[in-house]
């Protein structure tokens, strides 16, 4: 993409968001909701936006594609036709890349680009604002719900290659979607992929999220959306790659609105995984539910924040938040912090963390049936994780999760 376009709008967009970052470079650990993730390491380094790249590792990239489901493959941030697939698409389903809509059609873009985050939010968001060089736009009609599941493919494939990516996600009134974020990767690359959300009333999103990519890269995902009245938004993030990732999920719900977050996060020699997520009650009536589970081995760091926002307004909310985890390692380390800022008096709210080993006793039980300590601990570990797993209804990415959940047992 240009970094001039067609769009006055989109250029200052850009413009702005440019500014923004190089006053201030990534975020800091001397602010809050960054405090537990050091981002240092990014700055002596120089993420580039590379060219479309055509010749890749077809066989990693088939292994990760869904079974029956619409496919949109980005090669290091940019959209690939060749590797997509994208035939008999229903009529009530806009699929397409934001770079053609910039080149066509600029005006489709504009009324939600920055409408669901906005740069000031934190760096990350103005840098991917100043460099993004595609994405997807999806949109269904109202009353509308697709005959397949759509999946989004990321392959992050050059070395200390930039790949960002700005997405958008339209449900109209009393649609249903059902969407796949899966990133993979084999280099030290960053990739840097916001999605802005939006759901009208009845509308209804399940979104999940796989990230695999290679533990030399660096990661940041962002997903803001917008609910209106009894929408529902249902998450399912599952961070087993990279170096350093990050993952923020925040919503914002409107009266009788639903969401549930369901996220698990897995890692191993050094690796960092930070889950950052908020949900805000605007509006009475509304129902949240999250539960988060972390497996850490080596010197693996975890961070899990969890906000929940209840505005005065927001009257009758029910909302519960949990968040487990599992150390292996004796020098894993898990920095948790759940909130509740609640300004209403009629509501339902809870939060529950836990941190611990596997238990000695259910070792010695397997042991005592035959099973080696080390056989016994993968069975415990494994137990713990496929919890989470098994909330995945679609059966074609539960087989993926389960050969990912491996890793580290």
């Amino acid at each position: 993409m240009n970094t001039k376009l067609k769009s006055d709008s989109l250029n200052n967009f850009r413009q702005n968001a440019l500014e923004l970052f190089s006053e201030n470079g990534f975020p800091k650990t001397n602010e809050e909701e960054w405090r537990y993730t050091n981002l240092s390491a990014l700055e002596k380094k120089s993420f580039k936006t590379q060219p479309h790249i055509e010749t890749i590792n077809e066989t990693l990239l088939t292994s990760h594609m869904l079974d029956d489901a619409w496919i949109m493959v980005f090669i290091d941030g940019h959209f690939s036709k060749k590797y997509s697939r994208l035939t008999q698409i229903d009529e009530a389903l806009e699929l397409t890349s934001i770079s053609q809509l910039i080149e066509e059609n600029p005006d489709k873009i504009t009324p939600y680009l920055g409408k669901a985050v906005c740069n000031k939010t934190h760096n990350f968001i103005s840098y991917n604002s100043a460099y993004f060089t595609d994405g997807f736009f999806i949109k269904l009609a109202p009353q509308a719900s697709t005959r397949k599941p759509i999946q989004i493919l990321h392959y992050a494939l050059g070395s200390e290659t930039r790949a960002a990516t700005r997405n958008l996600i339209i449900g109209a009134e009393f649609s249903t979607l059902e969407i796949i974020e899966t990133f993979i990767g084999e280099s030290n690359s960053l990739t840097a992929a916001v999605n802005e959300v939006f759901l009208a009333k009845n509308a209804t999103l399940t979104l999940y999220k796989l990230q695999t990519e290679s533990q030399t890269a660096y990661h940041f995902g962002g997903t803001y959306c917008k609910q209106q009245p009894h929408s529902i938004f249902n998450h399912h993030n599952f961070a087993f790659g990279g170096l350093i990732a990050r993952n923020d999920i925040h919503t914002d719900l409107e009266t009788a609105a639903e969401c549930s977050l369901n996220g698990l996060y897995l890692g191993e020699k050094r690796q960092h995984i930070d889950n950052h997520t908020r949900i805000n009650h605007n509006q009475p009536y509304g129902i949240s539910r999250e539960f988060y589970k972390g497996i850490l081995n080596d010197r693996a760091r975890g961070v899990f924040q969890g906000r929940v926002f209840v505005a005065k307004d927001a009257q009758k909310t029910d909302s519960a938040m949990n968040n487990r985890n599992l150390l292996l390692s004796n020098k894993a380390e898990i920095d948790t912090k759940p909130q509740l800022e609640i300004y209403a008096d009629d509501v339902k709210c809870a939060h529950g963390v836990t941190i611990g080993q596997l238990d000695e006793k259910s070792i010695f039980y397997l042991q005592s049936r035959g099973l080696d300590i080390n056989a016994a601990k993968a069975l415990l570990t494994a137990a713990f994780a496929n919890e989470m797993i098994e909330k995945v209804p679609l059966e074609p990415l539960k087989k993926q999760l389960y050969v990912h959940a491996n890793i580290i047992t």
